[in-house]
């Protein structure tokens, strides 16, 4: 990454108050002319709906680096959209340990955790800076009623992340580390090639550890299989760049499990 050179006097930096990271802006880009129109909620959606979904005005905030979007048992009020960066869904065990549940990038709503019993189930985290549009979801629901198409799209959002946790389940359930991480890369490479991309050649914005948290795994092992996936020749790792040098080697890794 680039260095910025800062000018020769700069002002002392100030700590922000989450309600300060959290404060809406007005929203400047609307739905039907969004660049992630295509991942994110309008989504399958007609134009006629997509002009109900700009009438909200949903809000714009910017949730920095390490900042909480919102806690687990917070009252659940808005899904979230993500339009730029990165943010981890993570819950707190027992014993203190913290179980990551999911990676979200743009395109793709986080939040909905929240709709079963009014409070959210998990917490989400900025990994870096990321922009996110506030969608109220009562206003959504009542935009939905005699909306037969609105309703499909809410049916929907609830079966995407019915199918997430089934993924992990399966992902934590039926492979071996090798095969965990080689999937877990795929999606990644699957979302990132969604949204124009490279699939072969990203950079993680989360660390190993909250990698083999979400993959049921020791760091340990997560840092031994990516060596081993390197040595295969499938992978070039440097610290958090990765280059899938043999995408369909890593597919066939990944898939003699499946099938």
């Amino acid at each position: 990454m680039s260095s910025v050179a800062l000018p020769a006097r700069v002002a002392p930096l100030r700590i922000m108050r989450q309600a300060e990271v959290a404060t809406p802006t007005a929203l400047k880009t609307l739905c039907s002319s969004c660049h992630l129109r295509d991942l994110c909620l309008p989504c399958g959606m007609q134009d006629p709906d997509v002009d109900r979904l700009d009438s909200l005005m949903f809000a714009r905030r910017r949730v920095l680096a390490g900042q909480t979007l919102y806690r687990e048992g917070d009252r659940f009020q808005f899904i979230y959209a993500v339009r730029a960066g990165t943010l981890k869904s993570s819950l707190m065990l027992m014993d203190g340990r913290e179980q990551v549940s999911g990676f979200h990038i743009a395109g793709e709503l986080v939040g909905l955790d929240g709709v079963a019993q009014g409070r959210h189930a998990s917490a989400t985290t900025a990994l870096e800076d990321t922009d996110i549009c506030a969608i109220p979801y009562a206003h959504l629901t009542d935009l939905a009623v005699g909306t037969r198409s609105m309703h499909h799209v809410i049916s929907r959002l609830m079966s995407r992340e019915i199918l997430r946790e089934g993924s992990l389940m399966m992902l934590l359930g039926s492979m071996n580390a090798e095969e965990r991480l080689a999937a877990f890369l795929l999606n990644l490479s699957q979302r990132f090639g969604a949204r124009g991309y490279s699939e072969r050649e990203f950079h993680l914005r989360m660390s190993r550890a909250e990698i083999g948290s979400y993959l049921g795994l020791k760091l340990e092992t997560i840092s031994r299989t990516f060596t081993s996936l390197q040595q295969e020749g499938l992978l070039e790792v440097d610290k958090r760049h990765i280059r899938i040098t043999d995408l369909d080697g890593l597919k066939r890794r990944f898939e003699r499990r499946v099938h």
